[in-house]
């Protein structure tokens, strides 16, 4: 079964993977680089995304506490 899901993550290591070693995810990443959060946070976020019409395919997306940084790849 191939499935092609956008990766959520708080791991770091994805913007290496993607732009050091060529590791290119078919729907893209989504890096939630938040320190304190309540765990219902992250899901909020990705939902105000998506209905302000954010794109992640091919994209290293960076959510912090004070911005959305997207990077094409």
């Amino acid at each position: 079964m191939n499935e092609n899901l956008t990766i959520l993550t708080h791991d770091s290591d994805y913007g290496e993977l993607i732009f050091k070693y060529g590791y290119k995810p078919q729907e893209g990443v989504i890096y939630f680089r938040l320190f304190e959060f309540e765990p219902i946070e992250p899901a909020t976020i990705l939902l105000q995304l998506m209905e302000t019409g954010h794109k992640f395919v091919n994209r290293l997306t960076v959510v912090d506490e004070r911005s959305i940084r997207q990077r094409p790849y």
